[in-house]
Order: C-alpha cells, then structure tokens, then sequence
C-alpha cells in the first residue's frame, strides 16, 4: 500500500490538472500563434510559468486503483501488475488468462 499522503497528492495535482486545463490550452495557443507580436506572445509565457506547476498535466502520476502502487502500471486496466495478477487469479478480469508454455 504507497502513503495515503502521496496518493492525495497526486489526487489533488488530478484535480488541479482539471480545473487549470482551458486557461493552459489558451495560453499555450497564444505563446505558438506566430501571427501575434513577440510583446503578446511573451506576456502569455509570464502568465503561464506564473500558474503552479502541480496544476500541469506532465505532474500526475499513474496510480493503481487498488493499492495506489505508482510502478507496473498497466494503464489498459488502471492497477499495478500486483493488482492485476491478484484479479486475474480470481477471475474477476474477464478476457485475461493465466500464460503457460
């Protein structure tokens, strides 16, 4: 099980992530429009390196649902290899089977 403190951490970036998304787009969109003035284009740059970071989408990190397990991520099911193998053992993932040769 990871710290319940990291996993509200990343919960919280989640959510600041959402909340940042348009006002981000919009900025960025200025910074590439090649058709504005420098002036304009460099105070949208000010603007967006003002934002917090944790509000950037680059900041999350994949989780797994079950444990909040940040490596062996399986981003198809949304849990770690450990989550999975214990589901998949259960039978409670429909289409996964265990491999034998």
């Amino acid at each position: 099980m990871a710290k319940v403190s990291a996993i509200q951490k990343n919960q919280k970036r989640q959510r600041m992530v959402k909340k940042d998304a348009a006002k981000r787009a919009e900025l960025r969109a200025t910074i590439r429009d090649r058709d504005l003035p420098p002036e304009d284009r460099f105070y949208a740059q000010l603007k967006l390196t003002e934002m917090p970071r944790d509000g950037s989408k680059i900041r999350v990190r994949n989780r797994c649902r079950i444990t909040g397990r940040p490596r062996g991520y399986y981003r198809k099911f949304g849990i770690s290899r450990i989550g999975l193998r214990d589901l998949a053992s259960f039978g409670a993932l429909p289409g996964v089977v265990k491999s034998s040769w």
